[in-house]
């Protein structure tokens, strides 16, 4: 017998569910934010949008966040402001890492990667000393 309160039980596991959701909400609201943000907030023009908005209506998240997320992303409401930062460095024995983030404090997320990469043998690079071997169309392979 799990407690003497069947209400209990039922807040726990609602209360679970309720955690798992908004933080499923949280992530797709940034991702509609960035993709509005960057190609504007039009989704028969935008088609990151458009799968952003399409993502978020598959876990049943309400048209008002949604809309809200878009006017977020299009500067139309004040809020969190996300950017698209890149890193590269190199790991152990010389592997090349490039790493792209999504973030709304610029200064945390450069020291905690940072941290990751000495924690595990590694050390950033400069800018673009790890991007010209990843570009797109290159098979990564020597010719």
């Amino acid at each position: 017998m799990s407690g003497h309160s069947h209400w209990a039980t039922i807040k726990h596991k609602k209360g679970a569910i309720d955690a798992r959701r908004g933080k499923l909400w949280s992530k797709l609201s940034r991702a509609i934010i960035v993709a509005a943000k960057s190609g504007g907030g039009d989704p028969s023009m935008n088609l990151k949008l458009r799968y952003a908005i399409d993502k978020a209506r598959e876990v049943s998240m309400p048209k008002d966040n949604i809309e809200r997320a878009i006017k977020r992303g299009t500067g139309e409401l004040e809020g969190v402001t996300y950017e698209n930062i890149t890193y590269e460095g190199y790991a152990t024995n010389g592997v090349a890492v490039y790493v792209e983030t999504l973030s709304d404090n610029r200064n945390r997320t450069g020291s905690e990667i940072k941290n990751v990469f000495t924690r595990n043998g590694g050390s950033l690079a400069e800018p673009g000393a790890v991007a010209w071997s990843v570009r797109p169309g290159r098979s990564g392979k020597p010719s």
